[in-house]
């Protein structure tokens, strides 16, 4: 999902959460609405979901371990032997290793990030959903951020849905493309599309991007 700042892609996001509610219209998840979802469905429904928040949102009193940790804890009945087993699977598979007793303040930000698609992917979720993964990472992270979440993605048969800024995530790993501009659906399509289309409001937010020349000349 792109748009300019305040368009709406976080508000959206957090209502396909379930963490906001919205005035009117309906949102489905296999058929159900999760507008008028029980609290007992609605907390299934948040073990089939994985969320990557901007700022990563690790818990600072908590070490990296104990972070990856916590979802498990809440929504699932393994042993404790299991459920450690499985946070270092997943902290191997964003490679990151023997950093379990760390904590957020003694990463980078890169790491920070990987720490958080771990604890997202840690209960096995059909659903991924990341806001601005991005956001504050040099370029070469970013890519790194990129291609692992394209990697987990495949490999997990997820939906991952991306809030973004970055055109090159766009390019790289977006595959359907949902623009929002003021709150509403203003296109939507491939991304190969992107640059073709002769919406207006499109163009303005692609143009505004210093990567646009680079980018268009991959799709000529």
């Amino acid at each position: 999902m792109i748009g300019q700042s305040g368009s709406g892609k976080t508000v959206l996001l957090k209502c396909l959460l379930g963490l906001y509610k919205p005035e009117q219209g309906a949102i489905l998840f296999n058929g159900e609405d999760i507008i008028t979802m029980s609290n007992r469905n609605l907390k299934k429904l948040r073990k089939e979901v994985g969320m990557v928040f901007q700022g990563g949102a690790l818990f600072d009193s908590l070490n990296i371990e104990q972070n990856v940790l916590f979802p498990l804890q809440m929504f699932s009945n393994l042993s404790s032997e299991e459920m450690l087993d499985r946070v270092n699977f997943c902290l191997k598979r964003v490679n990151l290793e023997n950093v379990n007793h760390l904590y957020p303040s003694e990463i980078s930000g890169g790491m920070k990030k990987r720490v958080a698609i771990a604890r997202a992917i840690v209960l096995n979720p059909k659903y991924l959903f990341c806001d601005e993964p991005n956001s504050g990472l040099d370029p070469h992270t970013a890519i790194l951020i990129d291609n692992l979440l394209q990697e987990l993605t495949h490999e997990y048969g997820m939906t991952t849905v991306i809030n973004t800024h970055d055109m090159n995530s766009l390019v790289q790993i977006g595959e359907r493309i949902l623009f929002i501009k003021d709150g509403k659906m203003a296109w939507t399509g491939v991304n190969s599309e992107v640059f073709k289309s002769d919406n207006k409001d499109l163009q303005d937010f692609v143009f505004s991007s210093k990567l646009y020349k680079t980018i268009k000349r991959s799709f000529k």
